[in-house]
């Protein structure tokens, strides 16, 4: 019963999601493509900073590998940014796959450094991933990037062609609503591998890294194996987050994966709270959504000024709010929004001091109901005691 009760509030939260595309209007339809390719970007982010504790600056760049790679694949045959036409599954898979190699590449530096020097390191990555995007202008096109292909399967795709109209309840399904589902499909998929990962003896050898080096090689852990595992499975998730960033786009740059993206899912992770799943999921919502939102309103908040006015505008306001949110969380949220819920539901679950305390059981072997008087001890009033 426990554990219906654990998975309820997930499981009620699936079914949400899946019943929004028919409530939603475009503009919050892509919002919430935005913001589940961030999910996944986090979970996988989380995993390495939260559980293996590797600090990393440079997720946006096997984000924008994984981006380039899904591009590349599925992207005609000719064309000034060629391709070569691959399956749109196979080149999500693809995306996951040589971002991950990636991983395993650098995986012998991050076997060596921790804390802030990986940190630097990995921000080399960044700034060579757009030196390539930049110049490998026969993959990446350039400085203006290049068209995506929209996702498909036999006989369906997920844009407006194939059936080029459909309909479910009265609603009109098109190229929006149909990503929809399948975002939703791989964030669940992620998330459900992600808690997988934690919970499995992997997840407790990098918890253990992460405690002490030191502790865990003494109990026979492989240390650099524990980090390379821990980096590869981080950007293989950013791969497919950047993959999925692409089909949200439509279209892809150089620009959209600088660092200012790691730094985004540092953030996200850090409100969601280091190492939760579920936190890394509710910081991406809130990074994501705040700056979009923002933006779609300002004519409407009188003390939003238009971009390049000179005043402040959305995108500035949504930096200084989510920054207000990580100082806020640093001091007075241990643990973020998920060590907040989790202090919550503990107090929820602690007793009542008012209520009396139960009654001891009854000892072994007599047979008696713990709320009924052992047979040979007399049963005294509270004013006969007293």
């Amino acid at each position: 019963m426990p554990e219906i009760r654990r998975r309820l509030p997930v499981v009620a939260a699936a079914l949400l999601a899946a019943a929004l595309p028919f409530l939603l209007d475009d503009f919050w339809l892509q919002t919430g493509l935005f913001t589940m390719a961030a999910v996944v970007g986090a979970i996988g982010l989380t995993l390495l900073v939260g559980v293996a504790g590797q600090l990393s600056l440079g997720h946006a760049s096997f984000a924008a590998l994984g981006a380039y790679t899904y591009a590349w694949a599925v992207g005609e045959t000719d064309g000034r940014a060629a391709g070569i036409g691959l399956p749109p599954v196979l080149g999500l898979v693809l995306a996951g796959v040589v971002a991950a190699v990636a991983g395993a590449l650098f995986s012998p530096i991050s076997g060596r450094l921790r804390g802030i020097y990986l940190g630097l390191a990995t921000i080399g990555l960044v700034f060579l991933a757009r030196h390539l995007m930049v110049n490998l202008q026969g993959a990446t096109g350039g400085f203006v990037g290049r068209s995506v292909e929209p996702f498909s399967v036999p006989g369906f795709s997920f844009s407006n062609n194939d059936p080029d109209y459909l309909a479910v309840a009265g609603v009109q399904f098109e190229g929006l609503h149909r990503l929809w589902y399948l975002f939703l499909g791989v964030v669940l998929l992620a998330a459900w591998l992600g808690r997988n990962v934690k919970a499995s003896r992997t997840g407790r050898a990098l918890a253990n890294v992460r405690d002490s080096e030191t502790a865990a090689a003494s109990t026979g852990i492989h240390v650099a194996r524990a980090k390379a595992t821990a980096f590869v499975i981080s950007s293989a998730y950013a791969g497919v987050a950047g993959a999925l960033m692409a089909l949200a786009y439509g279209r892809i740059a150089p620009d959209l994966f600088g660092l200012q993206l790691s730094i985004d899912f540092l953030v996200m992770i850090v409100l969601g709270g280091l190492g939760s799943i579920a936190g890394a999921a509710a910081g991406a919502a809130f990074v994501v959504i705040l700056p979009l939102v923002l933006t779609q309103y300002s004519s409407d908040l009188p003390f939003l000024a238009s971009p390049g006015s000179g005043g402040l505008d959305a995108a500035t306001l949504a930096r200084l709010l989510y920054g207000a949110a990580i100082v806020a969380v640093l001091l007075f949220l241990r643990g973020g929004l998920a060590g907040a819920a989790g202090r919550l539901r503990r107090r929820r679950a602690l007793p009542d001091p008012d209520d009396p305390p139960p009654a001891p059981p009854p000892p072994a072997g007599t047979g008696a109901s713990p709320s009924a008087p052992h047979p040979d001890v007399p049963t005294r009033s509270k004013e006969t005691s007293s």
